[in-house]
């Protein structure tokens, strides 16, 4: 865990308090990046297949990234929200193990944290539209990560500890539960070498050996700590990995199928496919064009 935070950087997209009504009702978003909204006002839901987590006055909530989440508003909600991009060396996620919807209660220093980076950025809300379909795509993603270049070094540094501050309220243990020490030593170390070895040929057998087990047994293990086989893990590490490329680069399919360790395009576009409903061309397409 502390090796993942020091690889992990965390760039600013947006912050902003607002107010919202029945037309904030949206469906099946799947971000590259965290969402961390404070409530102070009105009620609202997010909720998925595996939760349903009402947004309730007086606490903070956060949407990990790859963490598919619904959006909804009955009536009237007011709201602090940050989104940040991670970004790391290796391709590591501080929360890879922990995709669900998060909720602890808000501090007065978590409400004047909030205030503080809207001071740093008063401009650096979603003027243009709420809809997910038209502030994902990446020429504006981008075009919010550059601003970050222009922000004096004091602010930078001063919002990148605000940003560190806010997250660690929610890696507490009675809040985090999918910690690395609930997991077995072996299978953390096998999930830490696949995610920074996606680009290199990852079997059982080869995992097993380095963790010096039967396969059989280590697969079996594998399962019992991840809920995952090994190959279906390793295939959706590679997918989330190469999503967050489509969406945030401008790799080409080939490079990108590289680098997530696929042999083949058709390969990759299969599998990519059969994860996501979606070939990679249609990902890119949808995410790359305003």
């Amino acid at each position: 865990m502390k090796k993942t935070v020091l690889k992990a950087t965390f760039s600013l997209l947006n912050v902003d308090y607002v107010q919202l009504n029945k037309d904030w009702n949206y469906k099946n978003v799947t971000s590259t990046f965290y969402r961390i909204y404070l409530i102070d006002g009105g009620s609202g839901i997010l909720y998925n297949p595996g939760s349903t987590c009402p947004l309730e006055k007086g606490f903070m909530y956060m949407v990990p990234s790859f963490t598919t989440c619904n959006y909804y508003c009955a009536e009237y909600l007011s709201q602090y929200y940050l989104s940040i991009m991670e970004d790391s060396t290796d391709g590591t996620s501080l929360f890879s193990s922990n995709r669900r919807i998060l909720k602890v209660p808000a501090t007065t220093a978590d409400l004047q944290h909030f205030k503080r980076i809207l001071e740093l950025h008063p401009d650096r809300g979603l003027k243009r539209s709420n809809d997910p379909k038209v502030y994902e795509k990446y020429p504006v993603l981008q075009s919010f990560r550059e601003l970050n270049n222009y922000v004096p070094i004091a602010a930078y540094v001063e919002t990148q500890g605000i940003i560190l501050q806010l997250l660690s309220r929610f890696l507490t243990p009675d809040c985090f539960q999918a910690t690395e020490e609930a997991i077995h030593s072996k299978i953390s170390d096998a999930i830490n070498y696949i995610q920074t070895n996606l680009h290199k040929p990852l079997t059982v057998s080869h995992l097993a050996k380095r963790a010096n087990q039967n396969p059989d047994y280590f697969s079996r293990l594998f399962h019992e700590n991840t809920g995952e086989r090994p190959l279906t893990y390793i295939q959706l590490t590679r997918v989330e990995r190469a999503r967050f490329l489509l969406a945030n680069t401008n790799q080409s399919l080939a490079e990108i199928a590289a680098a997530t360790g696929f042999e083949t395009l058709s390969y990759f576009s299969r599998i990519f496919k059969t994860i996501t409903g979606q070939t990679p061309s249609e990902y890119k397409r949808d995410k790359q064009l305003i």
